[in-house]
């Protein structure tokens, strides 16, 4: 038996290539929708996709399941126990699709897999049992999918939040502590395989190794610590991050299956005397020049810097209801555009190149940590655009929290005519949102540089 694992940096996101060696069969589970690592991973080993698998219909990314089932012609075996709401649209039983039951299995060569439904994350969620039917008769692990992480269980509010399904958090929240017990259950030495890290916005308190064992999980795991159901409800549901509002569209992409990606028009190169009537629009422009720490912006755009989130940063911004246009260097563009279809932005009209702009940017206000002091001094609003658990971590005196993406909300809470000193953890998330305080005529925000980062490494050598 063969196990690969792949990991999406940006998204925090896990999948896997379970192969059998003496068939030559591969089965992908969760795949993204970039699929090329997986078809490169497979003609590598010389294996065929046969089977492609999923825990659950995704709320923080493109599913690659439809994209990798049109490449490979393999079957699809998803979910069916999520009832009508919250069950596929596309499966397809001429090719061998298959919705999954608990206690379902099926043989991959001489890999078999077993299915356990496991409500609480999403109604539909489904984990599955992994046995290697040559080298033993009991499973080696489990992929948990969003059910289990390492350190963590994954969040139930996301049907109430992202979905709006009325006092579905405390279902699932229940769901999931009867998932717990079910884990308790199984053997210590079963392998956990999850579908996320640390960085992922499916849980409050995922680590950062990649995989980990049930007994491990059970003597540290917070999660396995509870025996009253209450008591692990109100733990499991308090200080879960903010919930990005793409995660909507997400849900119900993925329900439905998303467009493949050689359906999409092209990406045109557009010449820069069109932006000034495109910035006049409802659209989407994203300013992705690669400067982290250039201050200039172009009125009307959302400034992302080109980092490792990018696609979670545009996520939080765009109106997935208008098309989006890009400012971005010509040798990034092949890029970012997978970044943006990795969470369903799909409707990329057209690329701008930086020199095409050259002449429309505004300079706005940015301080170095020793400025920042000053500005507090005299009695500016520090403005804190991290997220609440950063937040409540550690934060400058006095700040007043909106995290980035919810600052067009409420903005109306910010003054106009007192200072403004705004700041995320590095410097980037304050950068989109001085675009968003330009956006709507705020002009008396200033920049933190380098961030609460660098605002403690400053105040603790002063």
């Amino acid at each position: 038996m063969l196990l690969k694992y792949f990991f999406d940096k940006a998204l925090a996101q896990a999948s896997y290539l379970v192969g059998c060696q003496q068939t030559n069969q591969a089965v992908i589970i969760d795949p993204a929708r970039d699929i090329t690592p997986y078809l490169k991973a497979a003609a590598d080993e010389n294996m065929t996709i046969a089977m492609i698998l999923e825990t659950h219909i995704h709320a923080d990314y493109v599913s690659g399941a439809r994209e990798l089932a049109d490449a490979t012609g393999a079957a699809l075996f998803l979910s069916g126990s999520g009832g009508g709401d919250w069950s596929y649209t596309f499966l397809d039983e001429t090719r061998g699709d298959r919705a999954l039951r608990d206690g379902d299995t099926f043989l991959l060569g001489n890999v078999r897999f077993t299915v356990l439904h496991t409500p609480g994350h999403t109604p539909e969620h489904v984990c599955f049992l992994l046995t290697d039917t040559l080298a033993a008769d009991q499973a080696m692990g489990v992929f948990t999918g969003d059910c289990l992480f390492v350190g963590d269980m994954g969040r139930p509010d996301l049907l109430e939040s992202a979905a709006g399904v009325v006092g579905s958090s405390d279902i699932g929240a229940r769901g999931q502590f009867a998932n717990m017990l079910r884990f308790k259950r199984l053997p210590d030495y079963l392998q956990v395989w999850p579908g996320h890290g640390a960085g992922s916005a499916c849980g409050k308190a995922l680590g950062s190794t990649p995989s980990s064992t049930l007994g491990y999980e059970k003597l540290f795991n917070p999660a396995f610590h509870f025996s009253d159901e209450d008591a692990f409800v109100r733990w499991l549901l308090a200080g879960q991050p903010e919930t990005p509002p793409y995660f909507t569209h997400m849900k119900r992409i993925n329900k439905h299956g998303a467009a493949l990606l050689r359906e999409l028009p092209p990406v045109e190169r557009l010449e820069g005397f069109a932006l000034a009537d495109i910035l006049k629009t409802q659209a989407n422009v994203i300013d992705a020049r690669p400067d982290a720490h250039d201050a200039s912006v172009i009125g009307g755009a959302i400034r992302i810097v080109p980092v490792s989130k990018f696609n979670t940063y545009a996520g939080w911004m765009v109106d997935y209801h208008q098309p989006t246009y890009l400012i971005a260097m010509a040798d990034a563009v092949e890029s970012l555009v997978r970044d943006l279809r990795a969470v369903g932005i799909d409707d990329v009209r057209g690329v701008f190149t930086p020199r095409d702009v050259e002449n429309t940017l505004t300079f706005l206000a940015q301080t170095d940590n020793d400025g920042a002091a000053a500005l507090i001094e005299r009695g500016a609003l520090v403005l804190d655009v991290r997220g609440e658990s950063e937040y409540e971590s550690g934060h400058i005196d006095g700040a007043v929290n909106i995290p980035y993406g919810m600052l067009a909300q409420h903005a109306g809470q910010l003054p106009r005519d007192t200072p403004i000193l705004v700041h995320c953890q590095s410097g980037v998330r304050s950068q989109i949102a001085m675009s968003v305080l330009d956006k709507l005529g705020f002009t008396n925000a200033v920049n933190l540089r380098d961030g609460y980062t660098g605002w403690e490494h400053w105040r603790q050598r002063a």
